[in-house]
């Protein structure tokens, strides 16, 4: 027993780690907003709404989601729609990057430990030149999000007054930067519909899936993109990134297309066909906005989707899933073993085992936190299966494009889906960090074994 108080003892007075610091930020900010948001200055009625309501649309914007259980443009308030901005602006781009544009602002130095911080939130390979990175991100995010907004108001303008275009320009600026996917067109639209009206308009489109790319390939590669006219050279990251992530975008878009064609797209002009299969193929990859109703689509275009969205975005990003990388390692290692190869090779260059190893453990976990709260849904909630996995996989990839289910959860199932999207923002090996941060290195090697596979 004297054992056991020593181990806690040093376990909850021994420095917090990154990991530990980033989750106990994501829980106090979605308190905060939790709070706010279930104010009664925060909905346009002025009547309070359930906490529980208040704490899914927190978390979902919190965790840059967009499922919703309640219509955000219609229900809330312009203060509560602020709240949901802010959320989602520091939720994005993570509390910590936006606590060094205060530290910044106000000349504050960056200590030794908040750098070891903003290395573990923005996913970056070194410490070396963090801050200097974060200011880059800061800049680059910032002007991204005023272009969008400019862009939208300027399209919106034509049907509603500029101030509201506006206004409207960059709240869904914001939203499909950070891939929350959250949309307040209210009346415009009807509830829960999102960008359905505009599915043919190009410029909407356009400007939407340019917002979803550029907050989905994460900050390194959108750095090295900026910096390539001068440097002419790409990272093996960026390499990975990007060559995956277009075959993915184009072969979604093409099966979408086919399995689609007779169905959803049907009433569409052909123009309109190949902008919503677009558009469908690369929201899935966090985006979460939707111009097609995906309750309509057809089981294989529903089960694609899924794919996708458990595949995810790209790391530094806020985009959640395993991440394109992940993906790309597991094929990279199907195809070295089927060809009897060793090692895992991406444009010349041979991959570590323990990248290996971790896609396979991030893969493997994800796979078991879906499997896990798909079946407890599917026992008490009242739908099918397929609806149940969507959401459930939606939330996890903290992409946010739903079936129906989520406005008709109950309250079990809101509190859920909540930890699902809160697991998908951080990370399932992040979350296990927090819970055993101090990795002991093993000072023996047990004797190999053999065990027949296949």
């Amino acid at each position: 027993m004297k054992g056991d108080r020593l181990g806690l003892k040093k376990y909850f007075l021994s420095p917090i780690s990154p990991p530990q610091i980033l989750t106990a930020g994501f829980i106090v900010i979605i308190l905060i907003g939790s709070i706010l948001l279930s104010l009664p200055y925060a909905t346009e009625d002025g009547i309070r709404t359930p906490f529980i309501d208040a704490f899914f649309t927190a978390t979902t914007a919190a965790c840059v989601t967009g499922l919703v259980v309640v219509d955000t443009g219609t229900h809330y308030s312009v203060f509560g729609e602020t709240v949901i901005l802010m959320l989602m602006q520091v939720g994005g781009l993570g509390f910590m990057t936006m606590a060094t544009l205060f530290a910044l602002a106000f000349r504050k130095k960056i200590s030794l430990r908040e750098r070891l911080w903003l290395q573990e939130s923005m996913s970056h390979t070194s410490l070396e030149g963090i801050v200097r990175f974060i200011r880059r991100v800061l800049i680059y995010a910032f002007t991204i999000e005023l272009a969008g907004a400019l862009l939208l108001a300027i399209r919106w303008s034509a049907v509603m007054p500029f101030d509201q275009a506006l206004y409207y320009g960059v709240f869904h600026s914001v939203s499909l930067f950070t891939n929350a996917g959250l949309d307040i067109m209210g009346p415009l639209h009807g509830p829960f519909n999102s960008f359905t009206n505009h599915v043919e308009d190009p410029v909407i489109n356009i400007v939407l899936m340019l917002l979803i790319f550029l907050g989905g390939i994460g900050f390194i590669v959108l750095a090295e993109i900026i910096d390539f006219p001068k440097i002419r050279k790409l990272s093996l990251h960026s390499k990975v990134v990007l060559s995956t992530s277009g075959l993915l975008f184009l072969g979604g878009a093409v099966l979408l297309f086919i399995f689609e064609f007779t169905n959803t797209l049907e009433p569409l002009s052909l123009p309109g066909k190949l902008y919503s299969s677009l558009f469908q193929s690369i929201s899935p990859r966090s985006g979460g906005a939707n111009t097609l109703n995906i309750a309509e689509m057809r089981n294989a275009s529903q089960f694609l989707l899924i794919i996708l969205m458990f595949i995810g975005a790209s790391p530094g990003s806020a985009g959640g899933g395993i991440k394109v990388t992940t993906f790309a390692i597991l094929i990279g290692a199907v195809i070295a073993m089927i060809r009897g190869k060793e090692d895992v090779v991406f444009f010349k260059r041979r991959l570590a085992k323990d990248r290996v190893h971790k896609a396979l453990t991030i893969t493997a976990v994800s796979i078991a936190t879906i499997v896990l709260f798909t079946m407890i849904l599917s026992a008490t909630e009242k739908t099918d299966f397929l609806t149940v996995m969507f959401e459930v996989t939606s939330a996890f990839g903290t992409t946010g494009l739903s079936m129906g289910l989520t406005p008709n959860l109950s309250d079990f199932g809101k509190l859920m889906i909540i930890l699902v999207m809160f697991i998908g923002r951080m990370g399932p090996l992040t979350l296990a960090y927090t819970l055993v941060p101090h990795q002991s290195k093993e000072l023996y090697r047990y004797p190999e074994g053999k065990i027949t596979i296949g």
